[in-house]
């Protein structure tokens, strides 16, 4: 695989999940929007590091980590998703407008 074929591959998932977040009122299908955006960040972070600088190990440490962060964010965006679910039975973001203040 090439360099751009990847970042096309990147910018793709980008895209998807760009509209997947903006188009969708479920929460978690917004959330599931934002995975793919994170995830199309990742492999492009991925990209530009086994083609710019192969040999530094740096470049996995900051994949792996970006991977670590993007599961706990999951994780806690359900919780909560979960949380509010049980509480007040609101599943959307239009349901979700009166939970401020």
């Amino acid at each position: 695989m090439t360099f751009e074929l990847v970042l096309v591959l990147a910018a793709g998932l980008f895209c998807v999940g760009l509209f997947g977040a903006l188009s969708q009122q479920s929460i978690v299908m917004i959330m599931m929007g934002i995975e793919l955006m994170i995830g199309g960040i990742i492999v492009a972070a991925a990209a530009f590091w086994h083609f710019l600088a192969p040999v530094a190990a740096s470049g996995q440490v900051v994949v792996v980590a970006a991977v670590v962060a993007m599961a706990v964010e999951m994780a806690l965006g359900f919780a909560v998703t979960t949380a509010i679910y049980r509480a007040r039975r609101v599943d959307t973001t239009d349901m979700a407008e009166d939970l401020k203040g």
